[in-house]
């Protein structure tokens, strides 16, 4: 209901208290619920209103969400009795204050019982192809014309899977102690560091309570990476660096783990998730400064080596992770997010010195979000150019921080200007767009 109401987002209500004060199972299958019914809400919708009496009627919140539930677990789970489903949904719908209604619940999941499970991505159009997935038509419509059908098709099964645990290891103690733990793990596609926890609860271990053990897409890791190793590649040191977008501080701790001599300034303008920031990078001292402040308007000109503006997006790149996002997004509200993060990467870019290098990433896989803002920027006179990602993912390689084949992999994701893009799809990871500039002058 949180989530119906805006109030409140999926993946911080499934890490709070009241979920975490639920035993192991539990826990579990109330994960499963939330994310599956927002993952599959549009196409659980379209069926249940061709089995309403009044196709277009108006149901009130709680008996939608009730129906939604029941018809996630019949159509997508194996291990829920569809008697089970449907007593409990309509017994949420009589606590709800609805008692009325609950007749009409179990009539129309008894009916949902009889069609057949299964989904079908044979679909040639967007629209087909979105409702199959549950994804809108029109973000569908737009991946079809920006990367193909085929691509199309990958990002919306990415969409609809549980994403990839990923974790990344301090150090390979850390893994012994994982496995010792029962954790069963494989190696990363990426990095060298990356694991993906194939059964396990990592949470539970003391490693990961005490920070030898991060949960972070691998992906997120490599951006940092890159950032991390701007200079590397040029065979430079970094003296200071600045990460403007930095909670939950992720990157930030690779950047400090990469270049252990340098000074880094982690900004972050939301009072909540700063909070979160520096009880996170309290272990590292004065090394790491957080500043609560929009990197916007900052001071600091020409201060840094390198500056990392992983900015805010429409975060399309994560509806695995992130499915209540397909439900919120506006196509109208990508160029007021272009707007704010063209502002972000010239405060990055006001910030380093001639020379200085600032990489620019979202977890969005609109243009708008992407190569506009990059091109746009530039076109209007900015004083920097495209550095191309090619050296630095052999840099990296050569470095022992990727793996070959990742490596390899990669340069064919890179885009013809120079950006990396990764789809969700083409490896075990969100989305992501990481592009390179040089301050010229």
């Amino acid at each position: 209901m949180a989530v119906e109401r805006g109030q409140s987002h999926s993946d911080d209500l499934l890490r709070g208290r009241a979920v975490n004060e639920l035993s192991a199972p539990d826990r579990n299958l109330a994960t499963t619920l939330v994310l599956g019914v927002l993952r599959w809400q549009i196409q659980l919708d379209h069926q249940l209103r061709t089995l309403l009496k009044r196709p277009n009627a108006k149901l009130d919140r709680e008996i939608l969400i009730a129906l939604r539930m029941g018809a996630f677990q019949i159509l997508h789970l194996d291990r829920i009795p569809p008697r089970a489903a449907i007593d409990e949904s309509v017994e949420l719908a009589k606590q709800s204050g609805h008692k009325f209604a609950s007749g009409m619940v179990n009539a129309v999941l008894r009916k949902l019982c009889e069609v057949p499970r299964g989904v079908d991505l044979s679909g040639e159009t967007g629209a087909e192809l979105a409702l199959a997935p549950a994804h809108p038509a029109w973000m569908v419509e737009r991946w079809a014309d920006a990367y193909g059908l085929e691509a199309a098709r990958a990002i919306c099964r990415h969409g609809q899977s549980q994403p990839a645990l990923a974790i990344r290891l301090g150090n390979p103690e850390a893994e012994e102690e994982l496995v010792k733990a029962g954790i069963q793990l494989e190696p990363g596609e990426l990095l060298k560091t990356a694991r993906a926890v194939i059964t396990g609860d990592v949470t539970a271990t003391a490693a990961f309570r005490e920070g030898r053990v991060r949960l972070q897409d691998e992906g997120s890791q490599l951006v940092a990476e890159i950032a991390a190793g701007a200079f590397n590649c040029a065979g430079q040191k970094v003296k200071n660096m600045i990460d403007t977008c930095a909670a939950p501080g992720g990157k930030t701790l690779i950047l400090a783990e990469r270049n252990p001599l340098a000074r880094i300034v982690a900004c972050e303008s939301s009072p909540q998730r700063f909070d979160q920031l520096q009880t996170r990078l309290a272990g590292h001292g004065d090394r790491i400064e957080c500043r609560h402040a929009d990197a916007t308007e900052l001071n600091d000109d020409g201060v840094f080596d390198l500056a990392l503006a992983d900015v805010p997006c429409s975060g399309t790149g994560t509806l695995g992770r992130n499915p209540e996002i397909r439900h919120r997004l506006k196509l109208e509200e990508l160029p007021r997010q272009a707007v704010r993060q063209r502002a972000l990467l010239s405060a990055a870019l006001r910030a380093v010195r001639v020379g200085g290098r600032v990489v620019y990433s979202t977890c969005s896989l609109e243009p708008e979000e992407n190569e506009q803002v990059v091109e746009t920027f530039l076109a209007e006179g900015a004083e920097a150019k495209l550095a191309s990602l090619e050296s630095c993912i052999e840099a990296l390689k050569s470095n022992g921080i990727l793996t070959a084949s990742g490596a390899k992999r990669l340069q064919d994701c890179l885009t013809p200007n120079g950006p990396l893009r990764l789809l969700p799809g083409v490896f075990h990871t969100d989305g992501f767009f990481i592009a390179m500039l040089e301050r010229t002058a």
